[in-house]
């Protein structure tokens, strides 16, 4: 079997420094980025498509490099989904809705 695709929504929430987190969220784009896969940063978490390992891979960085970044405690929403019917990118579901608009 291929490599198993996911689209991911992940919200990285470093606690315990403060009220502004923007290098923090910079820090974890730059993990994601540096993973080469497609990402979409929006108002409050990032998308993510690309091979569950690597994704997940990634987000387990994004971990480390908070906590390295002295962020004692971090918290992470994700919402992931699969599909074994078609190959989906995020930009087909939006294009999906958009249609139906």
């Amino acid at each position: 079997m291929d490599q198993m695709k996911v689209i991911a929504d992940l919200s990285v929430i470093p606690i315990g420094v403060g009220v502004s987190l923007s290098k923090y969220v910079a820090a974890c784009e730059k993990v994601l980025n540096e993973a080469e896969l497609d990402i979409k940063l929006h108002a409050y978490g990032t998308n993510i498509e690309g091979d569950w390992d690597a994704v997940f891979a990634a987000i387990k960085r994004c971990h480390e490099v908070l906590h390295e970044m002295g962020a004692p405690r971090v918290s992470c929403v994700i919402k992931a989904g699969t599909r074994t019917d078609r190959k989906q990118t995020m930009d087909d579901k939006i294009e999906s809705v958009k249609k139906k608009l």
